[in-house]
């Protein structure tokens, strides 16, 4: 059994981040086990404040998942489909995918997050064709874009690198990624859960070539599945250490594994432990400005109180979202509905765009 610590012990141990010095993976691991969760709380609370003072930030944004068809149908994963299989389909962009975006900026939106499943056969000038012809509909739309999983299986098709599909999705149009698809980086896990799916290696080496081809992304967990405590602290220090070297993460988002209709199965984490790796997530993360809240997944209220957790974000307004969704949980804001949210919790919400430069 782990040992429970005080709230002093814990405190103490909390404080490293704001002392300036770091947390070792023991001392996360310690966190998450038994960390008091008031103290935790406290200074990941403390240490969101300093990275980003007392406004909260979001962004109008639209996910569109342009196709179900997936051929690493993870067990984790209640949106994929296989090919020909009921309702399986891939978006045209003209109309529905187009119609999608103008909707959505008409309302304001300054994102489009676009996924989709591991088509087996859509060739990497399909994905180029969608960003050039985004582009040239709507120029000031950020395409915020296909996660490092799908750039590895791009890649794989086309016989290409994932540097050289980089490049030339980036020549399409293509602004940044998403950071989709870490669900969490240990080889163990992802064996268990994705095996068909990009190594921890090749989720890294994604960013990794992104960040040096000057493009920004954010980075991701899926947690409360499969892993164990150490190995969520093994996910977060593998991503600390490639911020020190590139800088090129923006945000960070952690979610809890939604089992309704997986085949994975299993029972939801709660808001507690949601809360809990929020905190340690800031605490560690001491090279990130941002880190988002889940609201999507934890819901509303789980979402206000993350921004006593260490987050200083509430992610998008998710005009359409349906990976999630499809996993039993389902929960919508419009920007106005998010802006009394951020106000209500004593924060002032600004609107941002996807590098978080603030736009009021």
């Amino acid at each position: 059994m782990p040992r429970a610590l005080s709230f002093d012990e814990t405190a103490k141990l909390a404080a490293k981040p704001l002392e300036g010095s770091r947390l070792t993976q023991d001392e996360g691991v310690a966190l998450l086990e038994g960390g008091n969760i008031h103290a935790m709380g406290a200074a990941a609370h403390e240490l969101r404040l300093r990275k980003a003072d007392a406004t909260v930030t979001y962004a109008v944004d639209r996910n569109i998942n342009y196709t179900n068809i997936c051929a690493t149908r993870c067990s984790f994963c209640a949106f994929s489909c296989d090919e020909g299989a009921p309702g399986a389909y891939v978006h045209p962009y003209d109309p529905v995918i187009k119609d999608k975006i103008a909707e959505a900026v008409g309302l304001g939106a300054t994102q489009i997050l676009m996924q989709g499943g591991h088509h087996p056969t859509l060739p990497l000038a399909w994905y180029e064709e969608l960003a050039r012809s985004i582009k040239r509909d709507f120029p000031a739309i950020t395409l915020h874009s296909f996660s490092a999983p799908e750039i590895v299986h791009i890649a794989r098709l086309s016989r290409l690198t994932p540097r050289e599909v980089l490049v030339r999705l980036h020549d399409a149009g293509l602004d940044s990624l998403p950071g989709g698809g870490a669900e969490i980086l240990v080889q163990r896990v992802r064996d268990v859960v994705s095996p068909r799916k990009a190594t921890v290696d090749e989720w890294l080496g994604v960013m990794r070539d992104a960040h040096a081809l000057g493009m920004r992304t954010t980075a991701t967990m899926m947690f409360g599945h499969v892993e164990t405590l150490p190995e969520r602290i093994e996910h977060l220090e593998r991503i600390r250490a490639l911020q020190d070297v590139a800088g090129g993460f923006t945000a960070f988002i952690c979610w809890a594994f939604q089992p309704e209709n997986t085949p994975l199965g299993g029972i939801a984490a709660g808001g507690l432990e949601y809360l809990r790796m929020l905190a340690v997530s800031r605490l560690y993360l001491d090279n990130f400005a941002n880190l988002q809240a889940s609201w999507v997944t934890m819901g509303p209220k789980v979402g206000q109180l993350a921004l006593f957790f260490g987050a200083n974000d509430m992610g998008g307004t998710m005009l359409e979202e349906n990976v999630v969704a499809a996993a039993g949980t389902t929960y919508s804001l419009s920007e106005a509905q998010l802006r009394r949210l951020i106000t209500s919790a004593g924060f002032t919400p600004v609107k941002r765009t996807t590098d978080y430069t603030r736009l009021e």
